[in-house]
């Protein structure tokens, strides 16, 4: 029989805080008790909670691209960015797979099919250390994203499709001149190259983005996947996302959206990114204005994986909240969404032992150590 034993931690479950100790046997939680003991880790009085689980990251694209004009080895890439996630407490993700792109032969083009692949061969090969899902974010105007979203529909690691559109005036760039800003500072537009390439994000969207919306929700109702909009704006938006079924509101940039998602019962999912830095970097809804309205359910590291665990505290400090509660952003409801909270999301008997050992000096939180299914891999 294998056991450990993790004491002296004020360990987060769902509706407390208990100072105690918490037993594992064969890679699954097998008790929890108040008080200390003489055998085990002794953790001190440090957090224990349950492992991470994040929705939407595309980490694994800043791996394989660290700078515009380099392409790391694709499994070397894979590789770096399951540690980056361990090592940021995140013990189950989607990694977000973006289909079509808004630039025409970038990179996210091409690549999506070897990302996929790397990342079914990682976790069958045991290669990995996280649980990784496969999270297709379709861009509407792309001509082919259903063709694509159709072969990748029974893929065995698939958990979350989302439907993006990108197009400038609407969504997360409402204001054309901050998109203007944002892409030419990007990609090195030209005033008139800026101009042919509004027009022609434009005249995509018209083209394609509506017929798309419709096949692939269709997909993802038969196939019974969960659905996720983003960056919704306005309260027709939401009303769209109901009535195509949606589960998840990724992102929405106003306190309209937001509100009415949460209204008709859509889980919010807002970025941890937000949190820390106090705002959108697009410009848009504050995370901490929503959440302080309690109208946030979930939080995505997004781009920087170790800001999911700093959300957690920011939470608690800034909103006198305790961590159980607070902690609920990243782990249980993430867990309800894709339908895994039945075996993992939460400290109680019997579920999957992902866990993490966290200090807290009141600067930055810090990750002492990170047990999946019982092992520690961190």
């Amino acid at each position: 029989m294998n056991e450990q034993v993790y004491t002296n931690y004020r360990l987060q479950l769902p509706d407390q805080e208990l100072r105690g100790t918490l037993v594992v046997r064969d890679g699954k939680i097998a008790d929890i008790q108040p008080g200390i003991v003489n055998i085990g880790k002794n953790g001190n009085g440090d957090y224990l909670m349950p492992g991470l689980i994040e929705l939407h990251t595309d980490n694994l694209e800043k791996c394989m691209s660290p700078r515009p004009s380099v392409k790391w080895p694709l499994e070397a890439a894979a590789t770096y960015h399951d540690r980056d996630l361990i090592s940021a407490g995140i013990t189950t993700v989607c990694d977000a797979i973006g289909v079509g792109d808004i630039k025409p032969g970038s990179n996210r083009m091409s690549h999506f099919r070897p990302m996929i692949d790397i990342i079914l061969e990682g976790q069958k090969a045991g290669r990995f250390t996280a649980d990784h899902r496969l999270h297709l974010r379709c861009e509407l105007s792309y001509d082919q994203v259903c063709d694509v979203a159709s072969e990748y529909s029974d893929h065995p690691l698939l958990s979350l499709i989302s439907v993006m559109d990108h197009t400038p005036g609407q969504r997360q760039f409402v204001d054309v001149k901050r998109y203007t800003e944002y892409y030419m500072g990007k990609y090195g537009f030209s005033a008139q190259e800026m101009e042919n390439f509004v027009k022609m994000r434009r005249d995509l969207q018209h083209k394609y983005a509506e017929k798309n919306r419709k096949s692939i929700t269709q997909l993802t109702q038969e196939k019974n996947i969960s659905l996720a909009t983003h960056d919704d704006a306005t309260v027709q938006h939401i009303q769209e996302a109901v009535e195509n079924g949606a589960a998840i509101a990724e992102f929405p940039t106003t306190l309209d959206a937001a509100k009415t998602a949460h209204k008709s019962g859509l889980k919010v999912l807002m970025g941890s990114p937000n949190l820390v830095l106090g705002g959108s970097h697009s410009g848009n809804i504050s995370a901490m204005e929503l959440i302080q309205k309690d109208l946030v359910d979930i939080l995505s590291s997004d781009y920087v994986p170790h800001s999911l665990l700093q959300s957690i505290f920011v939470i608690a400090n800034q909103l006198r909240k305790p961590i159980y509660e607070a902690m609920r952003l990243v782990t249980s409801n993430p867990a309800k969404a894709i339908n895994l909270f039945h075996e993992r999301g939460s400290l109680e008997v019997g579920k999957q032992a992902d866990l993490i050992t966290v200090h807290d000096d009141g600067v930055v939180p810090r990750i002492t150590s990170v047990i999946r299914k019982g092992q520690r891999v961190a």
